[in-house]
């Protein structure tokens, strides 16, 4: 082994280790692959960069704004639709004719596209039929993946491997050269899920699935269980409030379902509506902390009013800082910046054209004329001083804000449920709208307490807040728990109001973030009553919990918002009644665009990268996308994954490595002939398919199979078809495809749910592959 190929197999180890650990994104993984590999002179900087202008890159990304075209269109929908109603009552019909229909369409249409496109129906299928959408979605997923095997342009794999050989001297796959044997291995995958894959699925609906996952008729991801009914006193602060002003959600966690009066009932009652004394509140969460405030204080007023300069120390001090003509932060939130961490200082107070804004600064967007009043270390000021995003100026201004009239000093008595809980958990200022300024504990004042700083009794507590925020306080303390019992879920829905569930898009931006930082219930106007995640219900704290793609969000709210929802690109909401319309009008053109690709490829008379070329410009010309539309079906995370991982190919066949590890795979089962090889190919790309990414995974593979079929002297055609093949066989977990990962939350599946699918469905496939691929691509021609 040279110097070179252990340099190259590092890289490789790295980059797989990194893969498995997802310790970095898998497009950023690439890069550092590609970096690595022209900082050790193992590949030239044209090299390096030859990927961004692969025509198998271009290909796939022009195919994902194709297939987005089929399906902003509605071709996929109207060829999908009638032919899934022909299914009648039959189990196996149904689930046949799914996979057939999202496998057809797989063939011509990115495999996570035609998924999320279906799924919607597939729900609302299951939903009529009464059928659990378990019995339904696995098949759906494994169906894009099977049918993607069908066509050159059917998943990334595919383009790929042509493009390697092709770039080895040899005759490249053409569009339907995978056909014959893909075609023979869906079959084969639709007739083990039809004779034996639907029974060992669970019989599992979310919608009607508890906590301890027992069927239980009448139950919402264990909604039900969570619901109780609340009461105002006739004499409630709380009466004359805005169901968002009594913070029931932000300080108690409930989500308020409907407000039950003598007249009528009012179901998914808008945050702007009025309590009333005597109201009845049909809520669901937790009643603990609600218990926990009826039998212990929180915090006694000792001053209404705080002097500012109590604000102040030798070390802490006020200083107004004015947006710079450069500043980057207006139309951003306080919340959205993060403003204390990412600046160190503490905004007390807003000056705003002729006023001031000193109460719900964090949810302030910025105004570019904006002064704010600020809070901080001496020594922390002077680092702003320099910061271009700032203009600071003296502090002797302080008394143009009244803080006085927002500030209070509050004792934490023996017995608050403040003890010992850091500022964090207090949750003051998320629940209360109180922001603590400082503590005076022992005689000593500590301003600007840290969040991990943990509260102790007696401690006097220097807040920043409104009379009003604290009589909310005294009139969460006051409600009552209902003994009547709640009403049926049934009779929380209506013509106008119901529950629905909704899923992350392939293409979401919002994974990783929680619904508070979104404003979810703000911005749609929907409640999220349980996230289903894993194979389980998640119904407390949901907002501060990062959504996840494969996340099931059950919504409840007016079915008009939840229309709204449908268009927006970051959520699939899983009823047809509450997606986007399609451009039917279109339909017949982007059929006739999709021909005009396909037959010059066919034809041979141009690349595949140039015919969708040309197929991409003539649909948005023809206005079946729009050009944003056209942007946001990339998937520019696999665009920059597959550019990445590119030149660590040329490198292991540039240094010998590719050659290496195909002597290593030839000894070890070369004497099994080409066969055993064959298997041992698909072996090693179907478990590397299930923790790296299917591209990376035809990328790596390609060269070592181009080097062990010229070492055993037979034609490259069947290995380099079976690495495409199994590159694609993700079947073994949920996380081995999006496409897999999508259907988990909906469908309420578990990890090992997938694994006792996958495993005899991925040996069905290889079997099929041994058996098919010789008599197809002969070992020797």
């Amino acid at each position: 082994m040279t110097l070179e190929i252990a340099a190259v197999l590092a890289i490789l180890v790295a980059a797989v280790v990194m893969f498995i650990t997802e310790w970095v994104r898998v497009d950023v993984v690439a890069l550092m692959v590609l970096v690595s590999l022209t900082l050790t002179s193992l590949i030239t900087p044209a090299e390096a960069l030859s990927g961004f202008a692969n025509l198998a890159v271009v290909t796939v990304w022009a195919v994902l704004i194709l297939s987005s075209g089929l399906a902003r269109t509605g071709v996929a929908g109207q060829i999908g639709r009638p032919v899934l109603r022909l299914a009648g009552e039959s189990d196996a019909r149904l689930i046949a004719l799914i996979m057939l229909v999202v496998g057809v369409l797989s063939g011509f249409m990115n495999d996570i596209g035609v998924a999320a496109l279906m799924l919607p129906v597939v729900v609302d299928i299951a939903r009529r039929t009464g059928r659990p959408p378990s019995l339904l979605l696995m098949p759906l997923a494994f169906a894009a993946l099977l049918g993607g095997l069908n066509t050159l342009i059917g998943t990334p794999p595919n383009i790929l491997i042509s493009e390697a050989l092709q770039q080895y001297g040899l005759e490249p796959f053409h569009m339907f050269d995978y056909t014959p044997t893909g075609v023979v291995i869906m079959l084969a995958g639709i007739a083990f899920m039809v004779l034996v894959g639907r029974h060992l699925l669970p019989s599992r609906d979310i919608k009607d699935l508890s906590e301890d996952a027992k069927m239980a008729p009448g139950e919402f991801f264990g909604l039900r269980e969570r619901m109780f009914v609340i009461r105002l006193p006739e004499d409630s602060v709380l009466a004359g409030k805005t169901l968002a002003q009594s913070r029931l959600g932000a300080a108690l966690g409930l989500n308020v379902l409907a407000i039950l009066r003598t007249n009528q009932n009012r179901l998914a009652p808008d945050p702007a509506t009025h309590l009333r004394p005597g109201d009845r509140l049909l809520v669901e969460g937790q009643p603990d902390l609600l218990m926990e405030l009826w039998n212990r204080r929180v915090l006694i007023v000792e001053e209404d009013q705080v002097a500012a300069e109590r604000l102040q120390s030798a070390d802490i001090v006020m200083v107004e800082l004015a947006l710079s003509p450069q500043s980057s932060l207006p139309g951003q939130t306080l919340e959205q910046i993060d403003f204390r961490r990412r600046f160190g200082v503490v905004v007390l107070a807003i000056r705003r054209g002729g006023g001031v804004v000193r109460t719900n600064l964090e949810k302030q967007p910025l105004q570019r004329d904006d002064v704010l009043l600020v809070q901080g270390a001496r020594e922390q000021l002077d680092v702003l001083r320099t910061d271009s995003e700032f203009i600071l100026s003296s502090a002797e201004i302080a008394d143009e804000y009244f803080l006085e009239e927002r500030l209070v000093a509050m004792r934490v008595p023996d017995d608050s449920i403040l003890v010992n809980k850091t500022l964090i958990e207090s949750r003051l200022g998320d629940a209360f709208g109180l922001g603590v300024m400082g503590i005076v504990r022992e005689g000593k004042t500590h301003l600007m307490p840290e969040a991990e700083e943990r509260l102790a009794a007696d401690d006097l507590l220097l807040v920043k807040g409104r009379s009003e925020d604290l009589l909310t306080l005294e009139g969460l303390q006051g409600l009552e728990i209902d003994t009547e019992a709640p009403p049926e879920i049934a009779e929380l829905e209506s013509e106008h109001v119901g529950l629905v569930e909704a899923v992350l898009s392939p293409r979401t931006t919002l994974a990783g973030t929680t619904l508070r930082q979104i404003h979810f219930r703000d911005k749609y106007g929907l409640s999220v009553l349980a996230i289903w995640r894993e194979g389980r219900a998640y119904r407390s704290n949901l907002r501060n919990m990062a959504l996840r793609f494969g996340d099931a969000l059950l919504l409840y709210g007016p079915r008009e918002r939840q229309r709204v929802l449908g268009l927006e690109p970051d959520f699939l909401v899983l009823s047809e009644a509450a997606t986007e319309a399609p451009r039917l009008n279109k339909a017949p053109i982007a059929l006739l665009i999709m021909a005009i690709v396909l037959v010059p490829v066919i034809l041979d008379w141009m690349p595949i990268a140039i015919s969708a070329l040309v197929g991409v410009v003539l649909m948005i010309l023809t206005s079946c996308l729009t050009m944003d539309e056209a942007y946001r079906a990339i998937e520019w995370k696999a665009v920059f994954l597959i550019a990445g991982m590119l030149p660590l190919g040329i490198a292991m066949e540039q240094t010998g490595a590719a050659n290496f590890l195909a002597e290593a795979m030839v000894g070890l089962v070369g004497p099994g002939g080409p066969l055993a090889v064959m298997a041992g190919l698909f072996v090693l790309a179907a478990l590397a398919s299930q923790v790296m990414p299917n591209p990376a995974v035809a990328v790596l593979l390609a060269p070592i199979a181009l080097n062990t079929a010229n070492d055993l002297g037979i034609s490259p055609y069947p290995l380099m078809m079976t690495v495409a093949v199994s590159a694609s066989a993700a079947f073994l977990s949920p996380v081995g495809h999006s496409a897999n990962v999508l259907v988990m939350g909906p469908g309420g599946y578990r990890f090992s749910d997938y694994t006792k699918v996958g495993i005899p469905l991925t040996l069905i496939v290889l079997v099929v592959v041994i058996i098919i691929m010789p008599i197809v691509w002969p070992f020797f021609p």
